[in-house]
């Protein structure tokens, strides 16, 4: 139903390796389902709600958003270990679930998302005929 950006790796080894990000730095995220719909949990700590973007094209699921440096410009860094810049991640959709109504709320820097089971795709019982008009009604 869910799937990742399947760069996200390398993104992350060749952060690690050059100190630099060749796409904008990933988001850590959540998935699970919680009866008919999937939630998504995104970290997004210190970020503004304005600069949090989510957009669905077709079926893959974008977040963007962008953390700015805390300290003023010309100042000397002791310690940089939070991260800043833009981050972004994309999730690819199944065809099972409802882009059309998809919610989001941020609280405490975790931006939740609710991505309902489309109707057709959700479980349904199926009549199950007996007797001697059952092999008719399959007929028709």
């Amino acid at each position: 139903m869910l799937m990742s950006d399947p760069f996200r790796q390398l993104d992350r080894l060749t952060q690690q390796v050059f100190g630099t990000a060749a796409r904008p730095a990933t988001i850590a995220l959540d998935a699970w389902r919680e009866g008919n719909e999937f939630v998504v949990a995104v970290d997004l700590p210190g970020v503004d709600t304005e600069s949090i973007d989510v957009d669905v094209e077709r079926n893959v699921l974008s977040i963007r958003a962008e953390c700015p440096h805390t300290a003023g410009d010309g100042v000397e860094y002791i310690a940089a270990e939070r991260p800043h810049g833009v981050f972004s991640r994309q999730l690819i959709l199944g065809d099972a679930l409802d882009t059309e109504n998809v919610k989001a709320a941020y609280d405490g820097g975790v931006l939740t998302l609710r991505l309902p089971v489309a109707e057709k795709a959700q479980p349904r019982k199926i009549e199950i005929t007996s007797g001697a008009g059952a092999q008719q009604q399959l007929s028709a």
